[in-house]
Parts: C-alpha cells; sequence; structure tokens
C-alpha cells in the first residue's frame, strides 16, 4: 500500500522509532499543537538541542528524567531528548499538586526535572540534588540549573556535533508511568523498549500506519494510552495533533478537533467517544477517521451500538490491558445485534503475549469459567519502581470469562468485587447490564450502608427527558442478573465524577452520596 511505513525487521529503541520516522518524512509533520507543528526535522533539532543540555547536567545512560510539562511539542521533545542520552523519562501529570510530585521525585529519584519556570519555582530546593531544566514558556528558551544555584542557556548544536551514546538495548527501562495504587500512594509502573515496542510494531501493523495518517493525542502523556498515539505515529511517519488538555472531555470542541485536524485514528477512554456521540459526532462524520479504538473501561453497549451503527465504514477496536502490560488483548467490534445488553469482549491476545485465566487455587480455568486473567510476554512490564523485578506471568487483579478457547470478556475487578448480605458481586456486571437500556447513558454502582443494612445504589445519567425509575430498574435488574445483585436504589445525576484520566471515580461519587444523605 503506498504510503504505508515498513517497520524495521528489530528495532531496538523507542529512540529508533522516531529515526524511522525521520527517515521516511523528514518534512511531513511530526506534531501538532493547536496552531503550532513541527516537521521531523525541527523536531530532531529541538531533541539535539535538549541532548546537549542534559549531556552538560550529566544526565546518562540508566539515569531517570522526571518530565513535568503540559502535553505539548516541548513535552515530545524532551521525551525523545531523554532517550537519546540513555535515560529513562517519567511523565508527570502537569496538574499533580506539588506534594505529590514531590513523593513521586522522591521515589525514582531522578537527576533532573524538565518542566516551565513555574514548576521549578513551585519545587523550590528540594530535593537539593535534582538538576533542572526549565522552559520559560511554549516554544521559548531552555534553562538549565542545579537547585544549588548553578545556571546556563541552552546552546543550538547541530545534529551531527552532538555526541550521543549507542541506542539502548531492548530490556533497558524506557519510561516510568506513576499509578494511584490501591492505597493512594503513587507505584512506577517499569516499561523496558522491549515492553513498549512489542506494542507499537503490533499496533503499527495492526493499523496498516502510513504517513499520511493523523493520530489524536487525547490521553495526557502520563497515562499509558498515549504510547500508542506518539510512537505508533512515529513508527509510520505520521502526525500526531495534540488534544489541548482543557478540551479534553468538552464534547463540542473534540467532535470539531477531529474535523478540523482532520484526524484518521483515534484513541480514547470510552467515556470521551460517549460525550462526543452526544454532542453531535454521529451527525456529520468525520470524513478523514478510519479508525477509533478505546479502552480503559468497559464501554456500555447501548452507545457503542449507536457508533458501531453510526461510523460503518470506521474500524472499532476495543484495546485492553492494565498500564503494567500495556495493551495484551484486543476485539475488533463487528455489529452489534439489537438484543445484546452486554460489553463487547477484550477479545484475544495481541503483541504476543498470552492470557489464560486462574481459580483461587491457582488452577487454569476452561471455557465458560471465570477467573482472574493472567498475562505472560513481552508487554509485561519490567516491576514497579523500587520493588523486585516482576518474575514470569502478571496477575492482573481483573475477573474475565473465558468464551472461547482464545478469548475473553471483561467481568469486573477483584478489588471492585463487594459483598452484600454474603453475596460476592461484582459492582462491573451489574453496571453493564443497567447500561444496556437506551434510557441510560452511564451507569455506576456503589455500597452504600453496612452489614445488613447494606445495599447497591445505581448511579445513572440519562438522555434529555425523563429518565428511568427505581422500579423500572429493579425489573431490568430482575430479567438479567441473580436477584441479590438487584440494586436498592437509584440516583440521576448529570454527569458522573471523573479522575482525570476520565475513569468514574467511585470514591468521590461515595462520599458525594453519603454527603446527600448526611
Amino acid at each position: 500500500m503506498s504510503g504505508v511505513a515498513s517497520s524495521p525487521a528489530r528495532l531496538r529503541s523507542l529512540s529508533d522509532v522516531f529515526e524511522q520516522g525521520l527517515a521516511l518524512a523528514p518534512d511531513g509533520a511530526a506534531v501538532r499543537e493547536g496552531e503550532r507543528a513541527v516537521s521531523y526535522r525541527e523536531l530532531d533539532a529541538l531533541v539535539a538541542e535538549l541532548v546537549a543540555v542534559l549531556g552538560r547536567l550529566g544526565v546518562g545512560r540508566g539515569q531517570r528524567v522526571a518530565i513535568w510539562l503540559p502535553k505539548s511539542i516541548e513535552a515530545i521533545a524532551a521525551m525523545q531528548a531523554v532517550l537519546r542520552v540513555g535515560a529513562a523519562y517519567v511523565p508527570i501529570d502537569p496538574l499533580s499538586p506539588v506534594e505529590r510530585v514531590r513523593r513521586v521525585l522522591g521515589d525514582c529519584r531522578p537527576a533532573a526535572c524538565v518542566g516551565l519556570a513555574a514548576a521549578a519555582e513551585a519545587l523550590g530546593e528540594e530535593p537539593s540534588d535534582l538538576a533542572l531544566l526549565t522552559l520559560s514558556r511554549p516554544g521559548g528558551r531552555w534553562t538549565s540549573r542545579r537547585a544549588t544555584g548553578e545556571e546556563g542557556g541552552a546552546g543550538s548544536p547541530s545534529r551531527a556535533g552532538t555526541a550521543t551514546p549507542p541506542s539502548p538495548s531492548r530490556d533497558q527501562l524506557a519510561y516510568v508511568l506513576y499509578t494511584s495504587g490501591s492505597t493512594g500512594t503513587p507505584k512506577g509502573v517499569c516499561i523496558s523498549h522491549g515492553n513498549a515496542l512489542a506494542f507499537v510494531e503490533w499496533a503499527h501493523a495492526e493499523l496498516s500506519a502510513q504517513s499520511q495518517d493523523r493520530f489524536a493525542g487525547h490521553a495526557p502523556l502520563h497515562f499509558d494510552l498515549s504510547v500508542l498515539d506518539v510512537y505508533v505515529a512515529f513508527l509510520a511517519g505520521a502526525c500526531v495533533c495534540l488534544v489541548p488538555e482543557p478540551i479534553a472531555f468538552v464534547p463540542t470542541k473534540l467532535v470539531e478537533f477531529v474535523h478540523e485536524q482532520r484526524i484518521t485514528v483515534w484513541y480514547s477512554v470510552p467515556s470521551a467517544l460517549m460525550l462526543m456521540e452526544r454532542a453531535g459526532l454521529l451527525q456529520r462524520r468525520p470524513a478523514a477517521l478510519r479508525a477509533v479504538l478505546f479502552a480503559g473501561e468497559p464501554f456500555p453497549i447501548a452507545p457503542l451500538r449507536r457508533l458501531r451503527l453510526g461510523l460503518p465504514e470506521v474500524r472499532l477496536l476495543n484495546l485492553y490491558g492494565p498500564t503494567e502490560t500495556n495493551v495484551c488483548s484486543f476485539y475488533e467490534v463487528a455489529e452489534i445485534g439489537a438484543s445484546a445488553d452486554r460489553p463487547v469482549p477484550i477479545g484475544r491476545a495481541c503483541a504476543g503475549d498470552s492470557l489464560w485465566i486462574e481459580g483461587e487455587d491457582g488452577r487454569s480455568l476452561p471455557v465458560g469459567a471465570r477467573g482472574e486473567l493472567v498475562v505472560a510476554g513481552p508487554t509485561v512490564m519490567l516491576g514497579y519502581w523500587g520493588q523486585p523485578p516482576q518474575r514470569g506471568p502478571y496477575r492482573t487483579g481483573d475477573v474475565v470469562e473465558r468464551i472461547s478457547a482464545d478469548e475473553y470478556r471483561y467481568v469486573g475487578r477483584e478489588d471492585a468485587m463487594v459483598k452484600v448480605r454474603g453475596h460476592r458481586i461484582e459492582l462491573g456486571e451489574v453496571e453493564a447490564a443497567i447500561a444496556s437500556r437506551e434510557d441510560v447513558l452511564e451507569a455506576a454502582v456503589v455500597v452504600l450502608g453496612e452489614g445488613l443494612e447494606s445495599r447497591l445504589v445505581a448511579v445513572v445519567v440519562s438522555p434529555p427527558g425523563p429518565g428511568p425509575d427505581l422500579l423500572e430498574i429493579k425489573r431490568w435488574c430482575a430479567a438479567r442478573l441473580p436477584r441479590y445483585m438487584i440494586v436498592g436504589g437509584l440516583r440521576s445525576v448529570a454527569e458522573l465524577p471523573r479522575s482525570r484520566n476520565g475513569k468514574v471515580d467511585r470514591r468521590a461519587l461515595v462520599a458525594r452520596l453519603e454527603e446527600e444523605a448526611a
């Protein structure tokens, strides 16, 4: 196919991915940020400039560099520069409170932090051994200093004159993504070049990515969905169009973005797509769009059915995988029958991985059974920063159903499994049943009360007009679920509270309901 970027037989690192894009389309747009755009050649020059500064700061192979920048051309350049000197980058949520940033820095002990001048001022001189590379404004000049006060400006060396170390090996650390963890304490997921490449190369081939493609960079750079947006685009010599963070969940603006930027590949959490659907995405079909990918949470079947009917020529792919494995399975959504009332499967293994499910006794389970999903293969992380390396298969904590020899359906989280009057209940299964109604756009189910007073409460978002009442929801659940999984309460809200990554914030939801009941 004309314009298809052929992948090298054996990429060694994510740095090689950018080199591939540079070789394929040196003058083609690499990254677009609003009205700003840089070609691969121009981005390469920015990277070379930052490599020189990092070298003067003593940053090199085996070290870590925190990147505390808004999603921007400069942030992308910083990521590539860190990889080029043989270090690993640690992207930090630009909206994180300073205390959380300090906890992350204290945990991973980076050699340097790249950020806006205001961010450096907020950190002060803690930790004292941290080198700071700051930018006064997007498109401005870089300044480097150590917390002790030594300062210096950033030069503009040519690429040919910049000494760089050999390309990293596939088993070398590439980046660390911090997640909240089950206790709320940040945990650093360590991903090697090989871990990331296994997924990137698979996605590049599955999408038949071309240099003419325009990928929407919807996810924040500290969220693992961004790996596809950036690196699959680079591997194809294509352009990644960064969705401005202020409009990430402003549906009318997102729909405009898809049209104005002529997006061909969209990847986001389902909630963003559901918002866009309500804002008119299907009324004026995007002419260039050829693939829509979603991950991070189950896509309720009713809005997914509408999306499938409204975009008949567009490929719809459900990607699955926790941060610890990036993407390890996928399912292509074909026709969705009118009677379907469960989310589509997470599908089969991809990117060279193997999947199976185990029961509580650790034994592999057959078709028709439910158990914990276990992943083995090249995408599985190196481990958590500061903890022993990951050895062998990764236990996801996700409960899935094995629906065929090699295909699975997500049921819920082990840590979202609750007990109500002695019965074990997967909240995700109840949510899926309720969200399959046409008059429910979104649903979240929580437990209120304790002991014999505990009950399931459904919180729903409905289209304009009268929504369902509790009796209707009870009857609907009774036709699909065991009696002990029927909700005992119902609340209607305009929108569900969400985390920065767009997922439902259950803690905030419970707190809101408890406050209302007080």
